[in-house]
């Protein structure tokens, strides 16, 4: 009688422990998917891929800020051509300074069926990086028929340019209360596109009444727009930039931001 008494509230609990705990969905990995399709340079020495790359570990490349999105839990794939099948599993889309003709001879531009499938995906809750650069190295129309759609354009400009080694040009100091800038007091941009903003975005930083960062949130998911792809390689550290530059951190910052804005 005794054993009877105490079986079935114990495998009461049991079942319950399953329910609550098994039945959860898991938590899937995060996956950060890297455009290598609309930006799509190739080196003139060696004709393979560079620039913008998780595997280019020169100063060109997104090696370094690779690592940290694994060092945060992510997993890093690189996209072509964007399609419902490309997209389905990624959480996070990064499109980097498309090519212009200055750049590749026969760039991929952003086309009408791109924008329909990178923008259906956003709306179903995916998180897509929009990085620029000045319009001397970056094929802004095209990649305006894109941003538009989600209230940020591109300005056919060029903010703080540097001179040779003239770092203190390229630094921004005074910073918004926003998580992107927790604990930064300096950092390094150079030659930047600035933003303009209407609908649902806003601005995240901005300098003089100029825009180099902004947000949006669009459907179920979220869009960043940076005039700058300022946390390649060369950058994220200090082997060239001075020590008071905080490339970095700042980059961990954008990095936990972004996948904090990821839908489970």
């Amino acid at each position: 009688m005794t054993g009877t008494l105490y079986k079935k509230p114990i495998l009461g609990i049991i079942g319950i422990w399953f329910v609550v705990v098994l039945g959860q969905p898991c938590k899937a990995q995060v996956t950060v998917g890297l455009d290598n399709w609309f930006n799509r340079e190739t080196h003139s020495k060696t004709g393979l891929p560079f620039h913008y790359l998780w595997n280019d570990s020169a100063d060109s490349g997104f090696s370094r800020w690779g690592d940290i999105f694994r060092q945060k839990g992510a997993q890093l794939t690189t996209l072509n051509k964007p399609d419902k099948t490309s997209l389905r599993d990624v959480d996070v889309y990064i499109i980097v300074d498309p090519d212009s003709t200055a750049e590749t001879p026969s760039p991929n531009y952003i086309m009408p069926e791109d924008i329909k499938i990178i923008e259906r995906w956003v709306k179903k809750g995916g998180v897509l990086v929009l990085m620029a650069n000045d319009y001397k190295h970056c094929g802004l129309k095209h990649f305006n028929y894109l941003s538009v759609r989600f209230g940020m354009v591109f300005n056919n400009v060029m903010l703080h340019p540097v001179l040779n080694n003239q770092y203190e040009m390229g630094a921004f100091t005074k910073f918004p209360d926003h998580p992107l800038f927790k604990g930064i007091s300096k950092i390094y941009m150079k030659e930047v596109a600035s933003i303009n903003l209407f609908g649902n975005a806003k601005p995240v930083l901005a300098e003089n009444g100029q825009v180099i960062i902004a947000e949006s949130n669009y459907g179920k998911g979220f869009v960043v727009a940076i005039g700058d792809p300022w946390i390649y390689n060369e950058y994220m550290d200090h082997e060239r930039l001075p020590e008071d530059f905080e490339n970095r951190k700042a980059a961990e910052n954008l990095t936990g931001y972004l996948l904090g804005k990821v839908k489970q």
